[in-house]
């Protein structure tokens, strides 16, 4: 692939991660509270979904945040991947349910598994640069 295209995948991706997962959280959020609608099998499993993805989430902002205050990690330190294992278990969680939540409609039902393979998508380009 060409050096330029690969390039701006690359700036789309952290676009993405960035600025679009947060926007996400906070409208499916908005969505859930908004919308007044029989609380069904299937979507209560898409807001368990959307509860494991925002764990995820908090979990990378609170990191990023100690990781600051303190000057950073080590590398392959054991902190560290412990907060990679969590952040990619909460998020692989996120997708099974998140799927399991996809066949009848909700006000969470695409919102949950994209948001969860959005922070799944996070914590594996995080430990890839580990």
């Amino acid at each position: 692939m060409n050096k330029v295209v690969e390039s701006i995948l690359a700036v789309l991706l952290v676009a993405g991660i960035y600025f679009g997962l947060p926007a996400l959280m906070i409208s499916g959020w908005v969505q859930w509270f908004r919308r007044k609608q029989p609380r069904t099998v299937t979507s209560i499993l898409s807001l368990i979904a959307f509860i494991l993805a925002t764990a995820s989430g908090l979990l990378a902002v609170s990191s990023a945040l100690y990781a600051h205050a303190i000057g950073g990690f080590p590398f392959y330190d054991p902190l560290l991947l412990r907060i990679y294992r969590w952040g990619g278990l909460l998020s692989v969680s996120g997708i099974v349910f998140g799927i399991s939540g996809i066949w009848r409609p909700s006000s969470l039902r695409w919102y949950a598994p994209a948001f969860a393979v959005g922070t799944f998508l996070f914590w594996f380009a995080s430990a890839m640069g580990e």
